[in-house]
């Protein structure tokens, strides 16, 4: 269902959070929104990689890549898996690779920027922890809604 940020801060303002405008768009799909799941790596996707393996039919994966611009947390492959187990989207506080790759994927990604270094592969990080950037808190379980005027934090489903 496509849901305008725009709109929503008219309907609800009070009960949103909205994150500063630092990320560009890389997807195929402009607009999603889903429920928040949460990782917290640093130049190293290998949980980015495990949680997207999992049915994420309704949700968005929140990467908190600590902003590094060294290398790439979603690449082309990690994109498709998003894809066929069905996520709504992938916000990265961090880098991607594969933008062209990406941009032709009918899913939600943004991201700080790119890189084309991949990460390392060493299983660290946390997940489904509460992760804070561009001004917000992304707590798992709560409802993240995104498209072209950007992103806004709800704890409840507003659709």
């Amino acid at each position: 269902m496509s849901v305008k940020t725009a709109d929503l801060c008219d309907e609800h303002i009070e009960k949103l959070q909205i994150a500063d405008d630092i990320f560009n768009d890389f997807g195929g799909r402009k607009t999603f929104n889903g429920e928040i799941v949460t990782v917290k790596v640093f130049e190293d996707n290998s949980l980015v990689r495990t949680a997207l393996e999992q049915n994420g039919q309704e949700k968005v994966l929140v990467v908190d890549g600590g902003g590094s611009q060294r290398c790439a947390l979603v690449g082309g492959l990690i994109g498709v898996l998003a894809k066929k187990n069905n996520w709504a989207g992938i916000l990265v506080f961090g880098c991607i690779r594969d933008s062209e790759e990406i941009s032709g994927i009918d899913i939600g990604v943004k991201a700080i920027g790119t890189c084309p270094m991949k990460s390392v592969k060493r299983g660290e990080g946390q997940t489904n922890i509460t992760v804070r950037f561009a001004g917000v808190n992304f707590i798992p379980g709560h409802f993240l809604y995104a498209d072209e005027d950007g992103i806004v934090i709800s704890e409840k489903a507003l659709h």
